[in-house]
């Protein structure tokens, strides 16, 4: 794995992102920090009025960080310059799919984890193609689909008052594109992200998920990963990254 800079080190210049099903709980978090960290943010939803709400009560949450966050459909999502997917796994496929031509040789990140809750048990699901990230490239093959984010904890997420202090596990099949997220997650106050190589790994991604989660569950609190044994390096090291 590949160790890329911390937030201070941070190059990613300002950009407008854009969040498709951005008023859950994981969505409306990562908008949060993406603004505090200086981007332009659009959450999208199915419905301008149910953006329009959720950015209303970021707004009123967080009033001291006088956050300028944009309001629309996912759609609007859709024209901005790098796409997150928070929608539901079940849907994300298919959501995508509807603005393949808008996401036309753009990056777009997927956050989602195929799960069901059997008894008190987590268990992962198989989806078409071995993960939401794969099912998502094949709808938008002229994308570059990346996986990242599956394993934060959405409440510290939203949360401006902490730091995450987790791990981000990042994939993809286009270097520049795990390059470019992972500039994203190093602005955000407790986050290392880390490369773990091919968009092939998306699936055991996705798949931890279910093991953190029941880890919340059997300890009752909110887990994320973070992995020991892995040096800092020099940041002009971990651009132009190969893919093992």
């Amino acid at each position: 794995m590949t160790v890329v800079p911390e937030c201070g080190l941070c190059k990613a210049s300002p950009m407008r992102i854009g969040i498709m099903g951005g008023t859950g709980p994981a969505g409306s978090g990562l908008a949060l920090r993406m603004c505090v960290a200086g981007h332009q943010v659009l959450i999208g939803s199915r419905s301008k009025e149910r953006s329009e709400e959720k950015v209303a009560e970021l707004i009123a949450q967080w009033p001291d960080h006088k956050l300028q966050i944009e309001t629309g459909t996912n759609e609007d999502a859709a024209h901005c310059d790098l796409i997150v997917v928070a929608t539901p796994w079940d849907s994300t496929a298919t959501i995508v799919g509807e603005f393949a031509d808008s996401l036309r040789g753009k990056v777009v990140v997927t956050m989602a984890n195929a799960l069901v809750r059997v008894g008190k048990e987590f268990q992962p699901l198989v989806p078409p193609r071995g993960s939401i990230a794969a099912h998502v490239q094949a709808e938008i093959p002229e994308s570059r689909v990346v996986a990242a984010m599956q394993h934060l904890p959405a409440k510290e997420l939203g949360n401006l008052n902490h730091h995450v202090d987790s791990d981000v596990l990042i994939c993809s099949d286009f270097p520049e594109a795990i390059e470019m997220v992972s500039d994203l997650v190093a602005q955000i106050p407790g986050c290392r992200p880390l490369s773990t190589g091919r968009l092939s790994n998306a699936l055991a991604l996705e798949a931890f998920t279910a093991v953190l989660l029941q880890l919340n569950m059997r300890y009752k609190t909110r887990v994320a990963p973070r992995l020991t044994g892995i040096p800092d390096i020099d940041p002009k090291s971990s651009r132009n990254m190969k893919l093992n």
